[in-house]
């Protein structure tokens, strides 16, 4: 998958661009806050249909304006495409090579990979952080994976006020939380059988990735953690029926739901030892930034084509070799790169130069 172009229109600090990209390597280069991660952000919101920064559509909107829009035009391995996205007074709109779509329509045609620095809470942040992560992988190969997960969190929430009332001393309806159970243990069951099925196809890329960024010195293994470990459907859901049934005293008493998927964390053991507790500043960045090139290995594995690598910030911090070889690991990939240093600029096909939300780009 080849990003062609992307044009923007009062979005952030853009007023309006058009920027085209090249296979290969391109560097989006300027002093901080200019506008790199801006490009970044409005491409990767194709792909995940919302911002990696957070925030609402009106947060989105350059200062002084009531709406942006957003476009890009890209190849598959098919035909070339075009995405539109943009919100106006209050509503948003979605069009697939111009006609309109539903999010869930657009999710999946454009496919792309994200480096953003506070990635690196993966490694030593909370579990939550693993989590997303593992989320967002799994809904890259696997679209309908959302709406799995999105199912699984709604029954979470109706259990959860159930247990909410029981902790204030409320009466509730043990009947009604015992089929709200039934119902969380299914919906857990598919959660589950999705994240252990990536993890055992993506963890072998992962391994592969960190030999090859640490010249074979460090190896790369994960693991999840979660409430079974079983491998069928009616083992997994036999697991999380005991869990949510035989604590239900105890998950009156707190007030929530204590077991699940939603609850679930990823081992990473470096060399042998927990990444989590262990694990340096520059391990930790090597870490993710092996699990993302592997993300989108397992991705092209899964899909028949690589997805767009927007990498931002990521060359801070990494030493030459291992600059060398995210740098080096064009081909068939194409690296949408930021960075404030002109050192990098001999190793881009394109260069595009930022500077208070104007682009100028050396290739067309």
């Amino acid at each position: 998958m080849i990003l062609s172009s992307f044009r923007a229109h009062q979005f952030r600090n853009i007023g309006d661009c058009e920027l085209f990209f090249t296979p290969g390597v391109n560097l989006l280069i300027g002093e901080n806050a200019q506008g790199k991660t801006n490009v970044l952000e409005g491409i990767y919101l194709f792909a995940r249909g919302k911002s990696f920064r957070g925030g609402a559509e009106r947060e989105l909107t350059k200062f002084g304006t009531d709406g942006f829009s957003l476009g890009i035009t890209f190849r598959d391995e098919r035909r070339e495409q075009a995405l539109t996205y943009s919100f106006e007074g209050g509503s948003r709109r979605r069009e697939k090579n111009g006609a309109p779509v539903r999010l869930g329509e657009m999710l999946g045609v454009f496919r792309a990979v994200l480096f953003y620095p506070e990635h690196l809470q993966i490694v030593k942040g909370a579990p939550e952080k693993r989590r997303e992560f593992l989320n967002v992988a799994v809904a890259g190969v696997e679209p309908a994976y959302l709406g799995l997960y999105t199912k699984y969190a709604k029954i979470l929430e109706n259990r959860n006020a159930l247990l909410k009332q029981a902790s204030k001393g409320l009466p509730v309806d043990r009947e009604e939380l015992v089929a709200w159970s039934e119902s969380l243990a299914l919906a857990a069951t598919d959660v589950y059988l999705r994240r252990r099925a990536y993890l055992l196809g993506f963890t072998p890329r992962a391994e592969e990735q960190m030999s090859a960024i640490s010249d074979e010195k460090e190896t790369l293994l994960l693991t999840l953690e979660a409430d079974t470990d079983k491998e069928t459907p009616e083992a997994v859901a036999d697991d999380y029926r005991a869990c949510f049934l035989s604590h239900l005293e105890r998950e009156c008493a707190a007030g929530c739901t204590l077991f699940g998927p939603h609850r679930d964390d990823i081992g990473i053991l470096l060399s042998g030892l927990d990444a989590r507790v262990y694990a340096s500043q520059g391990q930790q960045r090597s870490i993710v930034l092996a699990l993302k090139l592997a993300e989108g290995e397992y991705n092209r594995e899964k899909t028949g084509d690589y997805p767009v690598f927007l990498l931002d910030d990521v060359l801070s911090e990494l030493d030459a070799s291992r600059r060398a070889y995210l740098l080096g690991a064009g081909g068939e990939r194409q690296l949408i790169v930021t960075s404030c240093e002109e050192t990098m600029c001999g190793a881009a096909e394109n260069i595009i130069r930022v500077s208070g939300g104007n682009y100028v780009s050396a290739y067309r």
